[in-house]
């Protein structure tokens, strides 16, 4: 704007010169309307200019709120997991010890006096047993999913046939007796231990609910989809009614009654929380007698 107001005074100059001393206001009056409109597209840069570090001032000061939140959001986590690790221990210490100590008893009355008892006493004496046995299961599930929820994924390369194959090697007599077909399953990078607890889960799920059929076939593969890769485990066995899928995945939610197929209902529950601690999903999809079929994703290696 200096330079500019230096132009004018020189065409005013010339002009006083030219026309000897009369000044000519037409000659100059267009520059004079150039400055006026050069001041107002300053006056309006400086006014944007200024909208613009406002915002800047008012996102720097949320950016140091949402700092805040989030220290504070962590503060709380860590007061959490502490509680969560004085609960467990509480569950797998206290709580353990006088269950122990009933099945211990239960099994001493059984093997000294179940002689001396009738039908109905030995039978009752099973159902202590057997309810102390499963409350046991559901402790060690329950230790389970925690630990392995709260477990930071420490990736690595995992050839994921090479695990599937290891950890249907694993399974026992039902693996042998199922007819398993696992086909290519691209490489990710994950945690192994992690890794091998979802298939563990997944097959072991597929070789039970399958184990009623005389020829139980399971399916596993994969496929790839944009930045990311599903993998799957598919099984003809009992199946389930779609409309309760949503609970497969809940810790202690079960389709099937524990007399058909024993288990904690756990194992999804850590299945679901293994993959999203991966950044992936899980779902499942199925009908009452048709089989069903457990997805899961992970990011693309």
């Amino acid at each position: 704007e200096h330079h500019h107001l230096a132009a004018v005074g020189r065409d005013i100059g010339l002009a006083a010169v030219f026309n000897q001393g009369r000044y000519d206001f037409g000659f100059y009056a267009g520059r004079i309307y150039g400055l006026l409109a050069a001041c107002f597209v300053l006056v309006v840069l400086l006014y944007e200019n200024g909208l613009l570090y406002r915002r800047l001032l008012a996102a720097y000061a949320g950016e140091r709120a949402e700092r805040r939140r989030v220290q504070e959001v962590s503060a709380e986590l860590a007061a959490a997991n502490r509680e969560l690790d004085a609960f467990s221990y509480w569950v797998s210490h206290d709580l353990r010890s006088p269950l122990s100590a009933v099945d211990g008893f239960a099994h001493i009355l059984e093997k000294e006096y179940g002689a001396r008892l009738d039908g109905e006493g030995r039978r009752l004496l099973g159902v202590v047993r057997e309810g102390s046995s499963k409350m046991n299961r559901m402790i060690t599930g329950m230790m389970q999913f925690s630990r392995l929820g709260r477990q930071a994924p420490r990736k690595a390369r995992v050839d994921m046939a090479r695990l599937a194959h290891e950890t249907l090697a694993g399974l026992g007599e039902d693996a042998r007796r199922a007819r398993v077909e696992i086909g290519e399953l691209p490489a990710t990078e994950a945690d192994p231990g992690l890794m091998r607890h979802v298939w563990q889960n997944l097959l072991g799920n597929a070789l039970k609910y399958s184990g009623k059929r005389a020829a139980p076939a399971i399916e596993v593969g994969a496929r790839a989809e944009p930045g990311h890769t599903v993998y799957w485990v598919r099984d003809n066995g009992a199946g389930f009614d779609m409309r309760y899928a949503a609970k497969l995945f809940d810790a202690f939610q079960r389709l099937h009654r524990e007399e058909e197929f024993p288990g904690t209902g756990v194992g999804l529950a850590t299945v679901r929380r293994i993959v999203e601690r991966h950044g992936g999903r899980v779902w499942a999809e199925g009908a009452p007698g048709a089989g069903a079929t457990f997805y899961f994703t992970l990011p693309t290696a």
